[in-house]
């Protein structure tokens, strides 16, 4: 379905119009979960759908379209990923061993693309959060980055260089796994801000 119809269905739900708001939940529920998939630890994933679907539900009557329906539903699951990482005190993980276990047991993949799917969870989860949901956004879910900006609430320039960072720091855990001995491409220099006789980087 596309973007703009979603977006009547979710209106209509908030309308209470009948069944609107299952179909909503329906057509939205996979990118919701892959989502999540891509931010939280394995062990969250189906935990966190459902408490952002349910947070969705109840916030249905206040949706007004300013953004697309799935742009605000998965505004909200970042939001719901960020809340259980405060709550718990800690950043994201790597997959675990039983993680990965249990998630080959569930989905019954072929060898080659489970170990696939793995090493991506690996590799986006060693990203600073701010990058890893700027490069999931515009790179994986294919928002563009205005729509990234306006979901994370930065200007569209910091959404286009945490995904170029994002991208470096990929490339460098690419080239590290593949050749341990091999150096990692130099840091970007620091951003001097004017006036304040300072440098800082940007996340």
């Amino acid at each position: 379905m596309q973007d703009a119809d979603l977006t009547r269905l979710a209106l209509a739900a908030g309308a209470g119009a009948p069944g609107a708001a299952d179909r909503l939940v329906g057509e939205l529920r996979s990118d919701v979960t892959r989502f999540i998939a891509s931010m939280a630890e394995p062990g969250w994933v189906e935990e966190l759908t459902q408490e952002t679907l349910i947070r969705a539900l109840r916030g249905l009557p206040r949706f007004a379209a300013r953004s697309s329906a799935r742009s605000w539903l998965l505004t909200i699951a970042r939001h719901t990923v960020a809340d259980r990482y405060r709550a718990a005190a800690s950043r994201p993980a790597t997959v675990s061993v039983d993680d990965c276990e249990r998630a080959q047991t569930r989905t019954g993949a072929a060898h080659g693309r489970f170990e696939e799917e793995v090493a991506l969870l690996n590799l986006l989860a060693s990203l600073p959060e701010p990058r890893r949901t700027a490069f999931v956004l515009t790179r994986i879910e294919g928002f563009a980055y205005t729509e990234a900006a306006e979901m994370t609430g930065v200007p569209v320039g910091t959404v286009r260089s945490r995904v170029a960072r994002a991208r470096s720091d990929l490339a460098d855990a690419l080239r590290l796994a593949e050749d341990p001995a091999a150096p990692a491409e130099p840091a970007e220099p620091a951003e001097s801000v004017a006036g304040a006789g300072r440098t800082t980087r940007t996340a």
